[in-house]
């Protein structure tokens, strides 16, 4: 009796589901010792205020924030400092942009002064001269 029900059924829809890994971020340690997770829209807007009103396209600072993302997860560890992340983000800068590189870098590094701000330009020029 069971067959002929079954034969009986047709079948108008076919239903599949994928499964997928899970690709996890690392918590991030931030300066003061505080473990908070990772938040690539921070990451993005972060970049995205350095780049402000610089001709750099959405899609390029998209490929920076995936690159980093990549970047953090291949270390395989759990845990990374911000500052690991915040030397990810001004290489991606320098590459992108070097004004919205120096931007970044003066407020990530706290300039205290036109002098190091100076010396992270003639750095910025040895580099790209180089």
């Amino acid at each position: 009796m069971f067959a002929e029900d079954v034969s009986a059924l047709h079948v108008k829809e076919r239903f599949t589901t994928y499964e997928s890994a899970e690709l996890v971020m690392p918590r991030i340690i931030k300066q003061d010792g505080i473990r908070e997770p990772f938040n690539e829209d921070k990451l993005f807007a972060g970049l995205s205020k350095a780049l402000e009103k610089r001709p750099v396209s959405i899609e390029k600072v998209e490929e920076a924030v995936n690159r980093i993302k990549a970047n953090l997860r291949s270390t395989g560890e759990r845990e990374i400092h911000s500052r690991n992340v915040g030397e990810q983000v001004m290489k991606e800068l320098r590459d992108l942009d070097e004004v919205a590189f120096v931007r970044f870098a003066s407020v990530y590094r706290s300039f205290k002064d036109l002098n190091e701000f100076r010396e992270e330009i003639d750095r910025l020029s040895k580099d790209s001269s180089s």
